[in-house]
């Protein structure tokens, strides 16, 4: 028996296809199959690959490598956001994103992120050819950055973080309780409901059984109403888990990349794109099933 798309919807939250709507006339269909977001950050610190992209042409030739090995999207980012890093000043950030981002605007094969929390940057971004504004402070930092987002009509990635507040007790409630206040800061600024994904924050301000915690009830996430994000590369928890080094760590992040896929994850931040390609490619094709199997 055929099932309509809302109960091919309600049976497989995540997969039904949604468009997200991005700047410069950009869009992405999500829920069938999932995309692969490549890191680039133009750091000397980050946590994962500070220093390996501190100059424009490392930078943007790693991300035409990441971009030629499968990925749909360029993150891109000035400023290390890892516990204990040293902050730095606008002109900083803008000075090492600015560059990467018109080097690679116009290439039609890639959607081009932002990551930031500031939103003279992130204006400043999406006018050099960014699509989308990637905020790790869920549009709660910076209070110009959901207004900012809706006068450009850029796609927008709206971060749960746990850090400088005091979290729910239970891991979901938390997730409904910061995502909640940010969205409402979205709707009032006029931000298109088509234009957001949320991301839960693996690793910011959350321990290693919470991390677990969210990725096994990961589909709860769903009641939300957007569409999901998961960034767990290279994350300290899993190598908790693994007890893998941090170089050591892109098999166990594929795993979570299949498993986080089949609860109807859409969009994945990787550092290592080929290994979770294939990792995506198999619970992809997993899912595919699932559609056709509910359709007859």
């Amino acid at each position: 028996m055929i099932q309509s798309e809302a109960d091919l919807a309600d049976s497989h939250p995540g997969f039904s296809p949604r468009v997200w709507r991005l700047a410069h006339g950009r869009s992405l269909e999500l829920g069938p199959r999932g995309y692969l977001k490549a890191i680039v950050n133009v750091t000397p610190d980050s946590f994962s690959d500070g220093g390996r992209f501190d100059n424009v042409g490392q930078a943007v030739d790693a991300a035409e490598a990441m971009v030629a090995e499968g990925a749909v999207i360029v993150d891109i980012g000035g400023e290390s956001t890892r516990p204990g890093a040293d902050p730095v000043d606008a002109a900083t950030e803008q000075s090492r994103v600015l560059p990467v981002i018109k080097a690679l605007a116009g290439r039609g094969d890639v959607i081009l992120s932002i990551d930031t929390y500031r939103s003279d940057t992130a204006r400043l971004a999406v006018e050099a050819g960014a699509h989308v504004i990637n905020d790790v402070w869920g549009l709660q930092r910076d209070p110009e950055m959901a207004s900012t987002a809706a006068e450009l009509g850029a796609g927008l990635c709206i971060m749960h973080t746990g850090r400088e507040r005091q979290k729910a007790a239970d891991v979901i409630e938390d997730q409904h309780l910061f995502l909640a206040r940010s969205l409402e800061f979205a709707r009032e600024a006029g931000v298109k409901d088509d234009a957001i994904v949320l991301d839960p924050g693996f690793g910011f301000a959350k321990d290693a059984d919470e991390n677990i915690v969210l990725m096994a009830r990961f589909a709860e996430l769903h009641d939300l109403g957007y569409p999901l994000v998961a960034g767990t590369s290279r994350k300290r928890f899993i190598g908790a888990i693994s007890g893998r080094d941090m170089d050591r760590r892109d098999v166990a992040t594929a795993s979570t990349t299949a498993m986080l896929r089949l609860q109807g994850a859409a969009i994945f931040r990787v550092h290592d794109v080929a290994a979770n390609k294939d990792a995506l490619a198999m619970a992809d094709a997993v899912v595919a099933q699932r559609i056709s199997g509910a359709r007859k």
